[in-house]
């Protein structure tokens, strides 16, 4: 058996396993035998975005250098095709996603959390355009008041999150 086939092999029970398209991680990437041109990007609902716009907190994990998870609190956004959040380096999550752009995302609305209830994976990109703005946004939606954690030593960059798996309970 070849190298090659051994990526095949192990392509098809990674698919039969996790579902199509969701390629093999290797060390905490994608390995080059296997792109992410298969990955496919989900439609959100109007029930979605709704949860996603509802100015509920939600948990962001992004991956550690070891590989282990990291979980946040973040503030969030959607405009019906991508999810966003705001985060500054040097943080740990935007060193994280810097690094490895694996995220996970899970939202619920506290009125009816066994029902309306979203967890996410995806990819994501760090935009440092309208960075300050967009976190200025979100505080003026979440807390009513401007954005008081604005720091000379930090770069603010705006997290854009393309959808792939989405879990609906």
């Amino acid at each position: 058996m070849k190298l090659g086939d051994i990526a095949v092999a192990s392509r098809a029970i990674h698919s039969a396993a996790f579902g199509p398209g969701s390629g093999v991680w290797m060390s905490g990437r994608r390995s080059a035998a296997m792109p992410a041109d298969n990955i496919k990007v989900v439609k959100l609902t109007q029930r979605q975005i709704r949860i996603l716009n509802g100015l509920h907190y939600a948990t962001v994990a992004t991956v550690m250098p070891d590989c282990s998870p990291e979980a946040t609190i973040v503030w969030i956004e959607t405009d019906g095709k991508f999810i966003y959040f705001n985060t500054a380096f040097p943080r740990l999550k935007a060193n994280n996603l810097k690094r490895d752009n694996r995220v996970a995302i899970t939202v619920f609305d506290p009125k009816r959390p066994y029902h309306d209830a979203l967890a996410i994976r995806g990819t994501a990109e760090l935009i440092t355009e309208g960075a300050n703005e967009h976190i200025e946004k979100l505080a003026r939606m979440y807390t009513r008041r401007a954005f008081k954690g604005f720091r000379p030593d930090q770069t603010r960059v705006i997290v854009k999150v393309t959808p792939e798996r989405i879990h609906v309970q």
